[in-house]
């Protein structure tokens, strides 16, 4: 995941503090800078209520640990932690994505064998790495797939290349197939960057505001995706998407749905778009929030229930049996339409 600009608390040097006073921190800085309480469903003053009273300053570490972890517990969100380095313990309210739930770590890595079997029976070259790493190629005579990673971690250079190499195809394409299935997100430039490549001409991308204080939140600004390299694809275009999808691929789904030449297939990405906030506490441990508002163009913010697919299809378990990949075959279904 991605993290925004780093937060005062972050750079402050405390030597120690009580329990009651690092409590007391975790929750003024979560009322201050959270941004999502109304759309979470959660009475912040109410948690407070709940589980202040339990906190003395005669509470061990690792009683503390467990009453701020219950207390940020129904945010339900994975741009939120808790981490004590000290006592090897971390924390985490995000429930579990559908697609996890399904599939192991390594029926995962069996599905995505299946798209690359379905590809290659449908025309595909091998599925390569290009230049840069977060993506992966593979064409036929009429469409082409690209699955995207990540969205960071790319050296600029080696990701335009990539782009750029990318682009020498377009001409000869009837359709594509971008998977972003399990993306764990990454940042705005990046997803910018690859949908410049599929934009018709300028469009707004999201709008973004900052929740700076307690009811207090800055400008809104807008940032817009517009044709970039030497060439676009602008015919159709089928994403493939699950709730396995994060933070900046939350944000690239968002933007995709805005292009007229785009078709979400699968599932609903997973609904946790900010960057995250992070700071310290008074006694070392360290958090996470989510403090930054996105709404699509049309200024829908859709934080926690993540963007739905135009075709709902889901990946399962029968998927291995059969040799299928349900979502890949949908894809190609619309794309080879007549």
């Amino acid at each position: 995941m991605s993290t925004g600009p780093k937060s005062v608390e972050g750079k402050t040097k405390i030597k120690s503090a009580s329990p009651v006073e690092t409590f007391e921190a975790l929750w003024k800085v979560f009322n201050e800078r959270y941004a999502f309480f109304d759309v979470r469903g959660v009475d912040w003053q109410k948690q407070k209520e709940i589980h202040r009273p339990q906190v003395t300053d005669d509470a061990t570490p690792e009683q503390l640990f467990e009453i701020m972890a219950k207390m940020i517990g129904p945010l339900k969100d994975g741009h939120v932690d808790l981490e004590a380095k000290g006592l090897k313990k971390y924390f985490n309210p995000e429930e579990k994505p559908r697609f996890w739930q399904e599939f192991d770590e390594g029926q995962i890595e069996e599905l995505f064998a299946i798209t690359r079997s379905n590809l290659k029976a449908h025309g595909f070259s091998e599925l390569k790495p290009t230049q840069t790493k977060i993506l992966q190629y593979a064409k036929s005579n009429d469409l082409a797939y690209l699955r995207i990673i990540e969205l960071e971690g790319q050296k600029w250079k080696r990701f335009r290349s990539a782009l750029t190499d990318l682009e020498k195809d377009f001409a000869n394409l009837k359709g594509y197939i971008i998977d972003l299935r399990e993306c764990p997100g990454g940042d705005d430039e990046v997803l910018l960057e690859i949908l410049g490549r599929f934009v018709d001409k300028k469009r707004v991308a999201f709008h973004r505001k900052e929740k700076l204080a307690f009811e207090k939140y800055s400008e809104l600004k807008t940032w817009y995706v517009e044709p970039k390299g030497t060439s676009q694809f602008t015919g159709p275009v089928a994403l493939l998407t699950n709730d396995a999808v994060f933070s900046g691929g939350d944000v690239f789904a968002m933007v995709a749905r805005e292009l007229p030449n785009v078709t979400i297939v699968g599932d609903r990405t997973n609904g946790i778009f900010s960057y995250q906030f992070d700071g310290k506490l008074p006694n070392g441990w360290t958090y996470n929030l989510s403090n930054q508002i996105y709404y699509s163009a049309d200024m829908v913010c859709y934080e926690s229930n993540g963007i739905p697919a135009d075709i709902e299809v889901m990946n399962t378990k029968d998927n291995l049996d059969v040799k299928v990949d349900a979502v890949l075959n949908k894809a190609f279904s619309i794309l080879e339409a007549p």
